[in-house]
């Protein structure tokens, strides 16, 4: 029996054979946002050791979750991607994610907040419910920048600017974005105190802190 085997059968069992190693998730999880370069992932995951990271992507690969594509010229580039069988670990992923940010408070010594990280928390906390014949596109901008897709009642979150945002929402201030989620202060508040700039409809503030209530 092979070390990572644990002799039982079971789905479960046979998923953390798997992903069930330390950072494979989190690969997953930064893979969610998009295709992403090796030096990307490294970016994402600071801590993470190289050796690790290689050994991690070669089994995410073997396993046909993850596959290793060449960008078009003039990028020269080879980027890791989810298959299919890879996105359907999203859900998963989202639950696991809610259920850990019930013991969250505020961030430990060392700990880093990244683009992917805050990807996953609008993923975690988007509420389709309220997002029902809805559809915008939001631009986030707080030291980096993500694209905040809303299409009747589904989300699509990534790196980078939106094509054709609907609104764009700067965090001027630190805590500004997670005081607003929070309900901490109000839209018109932040506006007011200039905590969050916003480019656009400024009721579209309001409907995205329905959308994504922490």
């Amino acid at each position: 029996m092979a070390a990572r085997e644990y002799g039982q059968f079971c789905g479960l069992a046979r998923a953390l054979e798997t992903v069930g190693e330390r950072w494979t998730l989190l690969i997953v999880r930064n893979l969610l946002s998009g295709p992403q370069r090796y030096t990307d992932l490294r970016t994402g995951l600071p801590a993470i050791p190289t050796n690790i990271l290689s050994a991690r992507l070669k089994t995410l690969e073997d396993t046909g979750l993850v596959v290793r594509r060449a960008l078009p010229r003039p990028e020269r580039a080879v980027v890791y991607e989810l298959t299919e069988h890879g996105r359907d670990l999203e859900p998963t992923l989202i639950a696991l994610g809610r259920w850990g940010a019930r013991t969250m408070g505020e961030p430990r010594p060392g700990e880093v907040v990244t683009p992917e990280s805050v990807a996953m928390a609008f993923r975690t906390s988007f509420r389709p419910e309220a997002a029902r014949g809805f559809t915008a596109g939001y631009e986030v901008r707080m030291g980096f920048t993500l694209r905040v897709q809303v299409s009747e009642g589904a989300l699509t979150v990534g790196t980078g600017p939106h094509p054709a945002p609907d609104l764009v929402v700067e965090r001027r201030a630190e805590d500004a974005l997670r005081r607003l989620l929070t309900g901490a202060t109000t839209p018109d508040q932040a506006l007011a105190e200039g905590g969050v700039r916003v480019t656009g409809d400024p009721a579209l503030l309001h409907r995205f802190v329905e959308l994504f209530r922490l």
